[in-house]
């Protein structure tokens, strides 16, 4: 396939960050063909490849590396949480090395060329507390009370993470009363009772 042909086609997808999928699909081209022209604009650096199965036009720039969570790989529904979600709420102010994202699928790390992103599962019964970042439907983002909760819910099963935080800023538009209403939420006992006795520490130390 010509580099100018593949490129009209993912103009027409009307979208900065698109998938090998998506631009098989408007194209009408084999799938070997569609791979092979994408691959051709990656090395003209008209395209990036972020990661496996997703492209994005270079002539845009800069790219949020949030903005790519909705087209990870996995198919499952992903949300910034944990220390990420807390800084983009001003509660931390250090910025996270990797960016921290709470799905229900499976525990992994995936490294992409706009940075990586520890992905951590979360219990379906668990998985609420999230909306689209400033209304704007480009990729979702834990309520400020979610993202600590989810923090103190890895802490609490194998592994010990968010054992200890950064210094942490609460504004007064956190509700401290939601936290410990979805932390009843939690199904398993042992993890619910150190959910909340973690939280009810925090507050304490917060004033």
């Amino acid at each position: 396939m010509k580099r100018q042909s593949i490129l009209r086609h993912v103009k027409n997808l009307h979208r900065i960050i698109f998938t090998t999928r998506e631009a098989h699909a408007v194209s009408g081209k084999s799938l070997s063909n569609v791979v092979q022209g994408l691959n051709h604009l990656c090395r003209q650096d008209v395209l990036v490849k972020i990661c496996r199965g997703v492209w994005a036009e270079t002539s845009i720039a800069p790219i949020s590396p949030f903005r790519i969570i909705p087209y990870l790989p996995g198919g499952q529904r992903t949300y910034i949480s944990f220390l990420s979600a807390l800084h983009i709420h001003g509660i931390i102010e250090q910025i996270p090395q990797m960016i921290t994202c709470a799905s229900l699928a499976h525990t992994r790390t995936l490294t992409t060329a706009l940075g990586v992103f520890s992905i951590h599962r979360i219990a379906p019964d668990f998985f609420f507390g999230f909306n689209w970042y400033k209304q704007n439907g480009e990729f979702l983002v834990a309520e400020p009370e979610k993202a600590l909760l989810d923090c103190l819910y890895l802490s609490g099963r194998k592994g010990n993470q968010f054992k200890y935080f950064p210094e942490l800023i609460f504004p007064r538009s956190f509700n401290w009363a939601k936290a410990q209403e979805w932390t009843g939420k939690i199904q398993d006992p042992r993890l619910r009772t150190h959910v909340g006795k973690r939280l009810a520490e925090i507050k304490k130390l917060s004033g």
